[in-house]
């Protein structure tokens, strides 16, 4: 009996919450905890708990406060079976990487690490079509009880995954034409710091899953993943307004169902399953690119789901968006696989 009382008291304690959704950050953040709750908390005191974090780490052994970086490659010789590599000649050169094809570079969220099934999911769906360098960030901090210091650690990880490679362009001949960088959640705000931090020249794409909200604003874009982080970023918004961004992220941003809450994942009362679904929708969009759009005058629209019926020719998650897709689509979805419309 105390089950369904305390999620009541949950819900209208979210429900009463000095929350905007068409502004989402102007108040505070819903932050996760590791029990899977969220606790509302002002843009003051949000702040105030990242600085006294940073203060106490700033005193604390070099070797404790560092933020561990690991990469993990997948190829068509190796897809299930991954190869550890580093920054070193012989580790590279000694792997099944081929500087030839094109290169995916995954970054998971918080709790994670790079067994995750957004980088399983995204991994076989970019080998299915053809011969890739898939590489899965794993970052310690990531798996912080605290989220808070998960995300102190974000602009650190993203010049560690930056440094990284800055190494394969310019030792291995990689390509950053061909290279795309795809997180979820905190890692896709660890991906707008490693493209603020790539030496080598700029990014091809970055794609942002649900960019991770709490303790991130949109008025500080130098602090977030945005739009001038890639040559193109493409951003598809499934919880926006608690776990992700309502506004716009990427110059093609996509909202699926208006980008707040996503059928089929029932009350989701703290927005975990229509978070989850931005990486479940990409890695299907990257196999069947099947998830038509309507071109939307703004974001409010799409949120609204009052952009029309006319298709726009842009599939969210397709391959040359780069090309084609720049603005705000409202992207219709199902409850269950396969969840895109098709053609």
């Amino acid at each position: 009996m105390k089950v369904p009382v305390l999620l009541t008291i949950f819900a209208l304690t979210a429900t009463a919450a000095p929350f905007d959704d068409n502004d989402s950050d102007v108040n505070g953040w819903y932050i996760p905890k590791i029990d899977g709750s969220l606790v509302w908390t002002t843009i003051e005191e949000g702040e105030n708990l990242l600085t006294d974090l940073e203060k106490k780490e700033r005193v604390l052994p070099r070797a404790f406060s560092l933020s561990p970086v690991d990469y993990y490659l997948y190829t068509k010789s190796n897809q299930y079976v991954a190869q550890k590599i580093t920054a070193n000649q012989k580790s590279i050169s000694s792997s099944n990487f081929n500087a030839t094809n094109p290169t995916r570079l995954l970054i998971h969220g918080w709790t994670q690490d790079y067994k995750a099934d957004m980088n399983t999911l995204i991994r076989d769906a970019w080998l299915s079509r053809g011969d890739y360098n898939i590489i899965a960030v794993d970052w310690a901090r990531a798996r912080s009880i605290d989220y808070i210091s998960s995300v102190l650690a974000v602009p650190g990880v993203g010049k560690k995954i930056a440094g990284m490679i800055d190494y394969l362009s310019r030792n291995h001949s990689m390509s950053l034409n061909t290279l795309e960088v795809i997180g979820h959640s905190l890692g896709a705000q660890a991906a707008g710091y490693v493209g603020k931090n790539v030496g080598a020249g700029k990014i091809h794409i970055i794609v942002g899953l649900d960019p991770a909200l709490p303790l991130f604003s949109w008025n500080k874009p130098n602090h977030r993943l945005n739009s001038n982080d890639a040559q193109y970023v493409q951003s598809i918004q499934t919880n926006g307004g608690k776990l992700g961004f309502l506004k716009p992220i990427g110059k093609g941003a996509f909202y699926p169902n208006g980008g707040r809450k996503q059928p089929g994942c029932g009350i989701d009362l703290t927005g975990s399953c229509s978070h989850g679904r931005s990486y479940v929708y990409y890695a299907e969009a990257v196999r069947k690119n099947n998830f038509p759009s309507i071109r939307c005058a703004d974001y409010e629209d799409a949120v609204n789901k009052s952009c029309g019926s006319t298709y726009s020719g842009v599939k969210m998650g397709a391959v040359y968006n780069y090309e084609l897709a720049n603005g705000d689509y409202y992207v219709p979805v199902r409850s269950t696989a396969p969840y895109g419309y098709g053609n």
